[in-house]
C-alpha cells in the first residue's frame, strides 16, 4: 500500500527545496571540511605510515581511517558545487551515485574502524599477556580489510538493486542528489537497519569498551597520572566524536523512518511531507555535521598517540626519541611489560 501511494505521488513536490541561505551555510561547512580535513589527514599520513612500517597496530588502524577519510574528502568539491547550485546536481546519475557511495561508505567505515580501535584497546588493557601474541599487524590488516569489503559490498549491492537511479531525483526538473522525497518504502526499511547496525550497535561496543578501559586503568597502581589522563582523553574523545558527528544524523534518520511508516499519506501537503519539509534543513545540517568526523579523527589520535606525535615532531625537525609506548607494545623484544606501555 505504501509503495502504491509513493508511486502515485512521484510527480508531486513533497518537499519544495528552494534557493536559500541554507545552501550557503552547508556549502561553507563542506568547504571547511575539505580544506582542514585534507590538510590534517595529509599532515598525519606520513607519520602514521612510519608507525605502520614499525608494525604498529594502532598505526594500521589510523592509516585505514585516513585513507577512508581522504577518499571521502576528494568528493567534497562535488558536494560544494551541489550546494553552490542551490541543491541542483547537474553532473549526472553516475557521479551522484559515486559521490554518495564514498560519502556513506566513509561514514560507516569510520564508525567500524573506531569500534576496532576501541575493542583493541580494551583487550590490550584487560588481557595484556593473553592478547599480546595475537595482536599482530596481520590481525589489524585483516580487520581493516573486512570492514572495507563488507561496507563497500553492501553499498554496491544497494546501488545495483536500486539501479543507481533512486539516489538521483530529476522529477519536475529538480535534479537532486540523495534528496528524493517522498521516501521509498525500501529506503525507509534500509534506514532503520542503518540506525541499528551502523549506529546503535557500534555505540554499545564503544561505550562498553571504554567503560572497561577506564575501570581497568583506574585500578592500575602502575600508571601515573599523565598516562591515566591520556586514557581518559582517548575514551571521552572517541565517544564525543561519535556522539557529536554521528548521533544527530542517525537519530533524525530514525525519526524520519518512523514518521514514514506512521503516515500512509505521502502526498504533497500531507502530514508526512509537512514533516519532511520542516525537518529538511535540520537533517541537511546533521548530514553535514557527520562530515566533520574526517577532520577531527586525525587531530584526536595525534594528541593521544605518542607514536604519531613523535613522528610528527621528527618531520618538523625535532629529533626526539621514538621509543614510544605503542612501539614497545608491538615489539617482542621485551620480556616484561606494564599496563602503561599499552595505552
Amino acid at each position: 500500500m505504501e509503495d502504491s501511494m509513493t508511486n502515485a505521488s512521484k510527480n508531486e513536490t513533497c518537499v519544495d527545496i528552494r534557493a536559500s541561505p541554507v545552501s550557503d551555510f552547508l556549502m561553507a561547512v563542506y568547504i571547511l571540511t575539505f580544506i582542514f580535513g585534507l590538510t590534517f589527514n595529509l599532515l598525519t599520513l606520513y607519520p602514521i605510515w612510519m608507525q605502520v612500517k614499525q608494525q604498529n597496530v594502532l598505526g594500521i588502524f589510523l592509516l585505514n581511517l585516513s585513507i577512508s577519510d581522504l577518499l571521502f574528502i576528494f568528493t567534497m568539491p562535488l558536494w560544494i558545487n551541489y550546494y553552490y547550485k542551490d541543491h541542483h546536481w547537474e553532473l549526472g546519475v553516475v557521479s551522484c551515485s559515486v559521490a554518495g557511495f564514498f560519502y556513506y561508505s566513509n561514514m560507516y567505515i569510520s564508525i567500524y574502524l573506531l569500534c576496532c580501535i576501541s575493542v583493541d584497546r580494551c583487550l590490550v588493557v584487560s588481557y595484556p599477556l593473553r592478547f599480546r601474541r595475537h595482536r599482530t599487524s596481520r590481525y589489524a590488516w585483516i580487520q581493516c580489510a573486512t570492514v572495507y569489503i563488507v561496507v563497500a559490498v553492501l553499498h554496491i549491492l544497494i546501488l545495483y538493486y536500486d539501479n543507481a537511479k533512486d539516489a538521483h531525483d530529476d522529477r519536475n526538473n529538480e535534479d537532486r542528489c540523495y534528496e528524493t522525497y517522498p521516501m521509498e518504502h525500501s529506503v525507509a526499511v534500509f534506514n532503520l537497519i542503518r540506525v541499528g547496525l551502523g549506529f546503535m550497535l557500534p555505540l554499545v561496543v564503544l561505550t562498553v569498551s571504554y567503560w572497561r578501559i577506564l575501570a581497568m586503568v583506574g585500578k592500575s597502581p602502575g600508571l601515573n597520572a599523565q598516562s591515566k589522563r591520556k586514557v581518559r582523553q582517548l575514551s571521552f574523545g572517541v565517544i564525543g566524536i561519535f556522539s557529536f558527528c554521528f548521533a544527530p544524523y542517525h537519530i533524525l534518520l530514525f525519526v524520519r523512518a518512523l514518521v514514514f511508516f506512521n503516515y500512509n499519506d505521502t502526498k504533497s501537503g500531507g502530514p508526512y511531507c509537512m514533516f519532511e519539509s520542516d525537518a529538511h534543513f535540520t537533517f541537511s545540517c546533521t548530514l553535514a555535521l557527520s562530515s566533520l568526523n574526517s577532520l577531527v579523527d586525525p587531530v584526536l589520535y595525534v594528541l593521544v598517540s605518542n607514536g604519531v606525535k613523535d613522528q610528527l615532531k621528527l618531520c618538523w625537525g625535532k629529533r626526539e626519541q621514538t621509543g614510544t609506548e605503542e612501539h614497545k607494545l608491538t615489539s617482542h623484544r621485551r620480556g616484561k611489560h606494564h599496563v602503561g606501555d599499552l595505552i
